[in-house]
């Protein structure tokens, strides 16, 4: 029986994916139809899609499928094939990444989940079958010079904060689930205008839209494969860009540029800066964007006190960080910023 799961170790991956000489493409997709065993189904995509040297982050789900992937350029018709196979995916977009190094995945994962995005949504009426209407480049920048139009984006403070569509209003929450009752609430004395949702690859505005149409809105738009695929159609058929600055991606590129336009700042320095990176203290990861020379002041990490646990001896900072736990941590100027305490690991 093949294994159905990875048993390499982390570091030896990426250096084997450094040592690649073929380059990769980065793929996004995702699939809302009915999955009546996911744990099968993703049994079978695990074989075809290791058989065929796929990398990536992919949530399998009684609701569907949502993928982030590389492959190899000369497997890329391999899966596209495969995938078209699937009847639910016969034609599937598949959203090809803007600014790719071909280094964004190192191994395969493919997990089943209760739902391939959480929505917190409990309602045994909601469906997925009422959704709003999509829309391609060409019509949301048309969209976009109505004043009756309203942009709101669906994703998290740290990607609206590096790049966002101009007039896009931002739902203050770092949550999904939280974002869709919050949009609703926000939105309520303007049933009867055009509302246009938007995120990264299409999976949240889509079920955002018909989020919003459950709850009695009338005109909801939702941009079609999200701002990869705005991206890409801009580019071809020589649009002005609506969206300003970086999409921020799931990977390890953490951001693709759209428009050469710098518009967060570093959070350290305050100088113009979207680099996002995570703390290089293994005790800490926090997301959070550092310019180049808050980057060689504080050898990658977010502050004085993680930069001297940073150049402790390996030993120590192993003994320092035992019980702590990161979780998805994030630097938002709403909250204190989330990182180990010095003084608390220095009591152990």
């Amino acid at each position: 029986m093949a294994v159905l799961h990875n048993r390499i170790s982390q570091a030896e991956l990426k250096q084997l994916l450094h040592q690649e000489t073929e380059h990769r493409t980065t793929i996004s997709f995702y699939q809302y139809f009915s999955i009546e065993d996911p744990q099968q189904f993703r049994d079978d995509l695990y074989k075809a899609l290791n058989a065929i040297k796929v990398f990536g982050r992919i949530y399998v789900a009684h609701e569907g499928i949502n993928a982030q992937i590389s492959v190899p350029e000369s497997n890329f018709e391999a899966l596209k094939s495969y995938l078209y196979s699937i009847e639910p995916l016969n034609g599937l977009r598949l959203n090809i990444a803007v600014d790719d190094d071909g280094k964004s995945f190192w191994v395969l994962k493919i997990k089943v989940r209760e739902k391939i995005v959480a929505d917190g949504i409990t309602d045994p009426h909601f469906s997925m079958a009422k959704k709003g209407k999509y829309v391609n480049a060409a019509e949301m920048n048309n969209l976009l010079q109505d004043d009756n139009t309203i942009v709101i984006d669906m994703r998290n403070h740290y990607e609206y904060e590096v790049g966002h569509f101009e007039k896009a209003m931002e739902i203050p929450s770092d949550t999904f689930r939280e974002q869709l009752p919050m949009a609703v609430e926000m939105m309520q004395d303007k049933k009867d205008q055009n509302i246009i949702m938007y995120c990264t690859g299409g999976i949240r505005c889509e079920k955002a839209s018909a989020y919003m149409l459950h709850n009695g809105f009338k005109n909801v738009f939702h941009l079609e494969g999200g701002i990869i695929n705005y991206a890409k159609q801009a580019k071809e058929n020589n649009l002005a860009s609506k969206f300003i600055g970086k999409n921020f991606v799931f990977d390890d590129r953490l951001g693709e540029r759209i428009t050469e336009d710098v518009i967060a700042k570093c959070h350290q320095c305050g100088q113009p800066a979207d680099t996002h990176t995570n703390c290089k203290n293994d005790g800490c990861h926090l997301l959070f964007i550092q310019c180049e020379t808050c980057a060689t002041q504080y050898d990658g990490c977010c502050s004085e006190a993680c930069q001297t646990v940073y150049n402790l001896p390996v030993e120590e900072q192993k003994e320092l960080r035992k019980g702590i736990d990161k979780g998805m941590m994030v630097f938002n100027k709403s909250k204190k910023r989330l990182r180990p305490r010095l003084d608390a690991m220095n009591k152990k």
